[in-house]
């Protein structure tokens, strides 16, 4: 069966967020526990995290699957607007709101 999922050009975040929406939906993955979803999520991470080693030059078990940055960032972003999603948090707006109080706190480097 083909998809009919399309992503616009120049989407916005909430173009991304509806998306797997629709995603999860047409491939019948809609209605999954937070429970299982951060599991996901955080198996992501750790193959971001492999690939960001492999990419840096550090060791890593060379009988395990190669892992790509780039895909293993899209996963984890996937991942995280599902979890957003889960929690009807528009993450443009939850982004714009904690970066202006970010902008307010004082930063500094350990001596």
């Amino acid at each position: 069966m083909e998809s009919k999922l399309h992503l616009k050009e120049n989407p916005e975040l909430k173009d991304f967020q509806n998306y797997i929406t629709e995603m999860l939906e047409e491939r019948g993955l809609a209605g999954q526990s937070i429970e299982r979803i951060f599991m996901l999520f955080t198996e992501e991470c750790g193959e971001l995290a492999k690939a960001a080693r492999k990419s840096g030059g550090m060791h890593v078990d060379g009988n395990s699957e190669h892992f790509e940055v780039a895909h293993e960032l899209a996963d984890v972003f996937n991942y995280l607007l599902d979890i957003a999603n889960y929690f009807n948090v528009d993450l443009e707006q939850a982004f714009r709101e904690k970066e202006e109080m970010n902008k307010k706190r004082t930063w500094q480097r350990p001596e």
